[in-house]
């Protein structure tokens, strides 16, 4: 069969936590590369769709495509690596040390590829800095400025609003990266892994890599945002928001629930006494 149950799928994110953690620096950064420009791309394209068609959901229905062409090709996402890599620590496979490290190194791949793919686009949009924005690009300085100067002026209100909208959208995200792995067929995956994706673009949630593009580029093309606003008001709570939704609501719950070492237990000796004698052993 092509589904794939929750506790296959519960494995498979440890296991996958416990590969990620594995990679080396170099590997991170390239992947986080190449995941930031990526996700940048989408952005900039469902920005296009939604001005193209004056209609929201149509650029929502077609963001997706980022996330999905950084899963099929096993790039690095640390929005969704928030879900996965920590597993590896909790199941005991890996230390905390290496999970902070892994994440890091991918927040730093994220960010030079948005930026880098930011800048390009800046390139593109403006002929080198000689036209005018228009079009695609103020909306990407509207955007850039709702998600900072809008926080900002709401003091510690906006700070709570914009933590919030990035627990919510990091529990959507990491959803997608479970919900790929409940399909075996490459069709199967882009279905599953579509929909949350959608869920959170559409309603407007704060996502730390799209951020990243989003925010410098519209610096670039004039946004009234320094850079002191980019970090305070957006990017340090929006990262820490998403760490929350994902880890929490997605990996450890689901986890918890499916955890393979618990099932792996009640399976083998349903007696009280024999599960507490195997539990061990099952673990390793």
């Amino acid at each position: 069969m092509d589904y794939v149950k929750p506790l296959d799928v519960v494995k498979n994110m440890v296991a996958v936590g416990d590969l990620k953690a594995g990679l080396t620096a170099r590997d991170l950064v390239i992947r986080g590369f190449l995941s930031g420009a990526l996700l940048g791309f989408a952005t900039s394209l469902a920005l296009s769709a939604t001005l193209q068609t004056n209609t929201p959901l149509v650029g929502a229905l077609v963001f997706p495509v980022g996330f999905v062409m950084i899963v099929l090709l096993g790039l690095e996402l640390v929005t969704g690596s928030f879900a996965l890599v920590p597993l590896a620590a909790f199941d005991g496979r890996r230390s905390w040390s290496t999970v902070v490290a892994n994440l890091g190194w991918v927040f730093l791949g994220n960010l030079i590829g948005s930026v880098v793919y930011g800048a390009l686009l800046y390139v593109a949009l403006t002929n080198m800095g000689l036209a005018e924005p228009s079009g695609i690009a103020t909306r990407i300085i509207a955007a850039a400025e709702a998600k900072t100067n809008a926080y900002a002026a709401l003091g510690e209100a906006g700070m709570v609003t914009v933590f919030v909208k990035a627990v919510l959208c990091n529990w959507m995200v990491c959803l997608g990266v479970v919900m790929a792995m409940t399909s075996q067929s490459t069709v199967g995956k882009i279905a599953a892994m579509w929909l949350p994706i959608l869920t959170f673009f559409a309603q407007g949630f704060e996502h730390s890599v799209v951020n990243m593009f989003l925010i410098p580029t519209g610096m670039l093309l004039g946004a009234k945002v320094t850079v002191a606003d980019w970090w305070l008001w957006n990017q340090i709570p929006v990262t820490l928001g998403n760490l929350v939704g994902g880890l929490l609501f997605t990996g450890l719950f689901l986890y918890w629930t499916y955890s393979p070492v618990k099932k792996a237990v009640a399976v083998a000796a349903p007696e009280p006494i024999a599960a507490a004698t195997t539990t061990e052993p099952a673990r390793a």
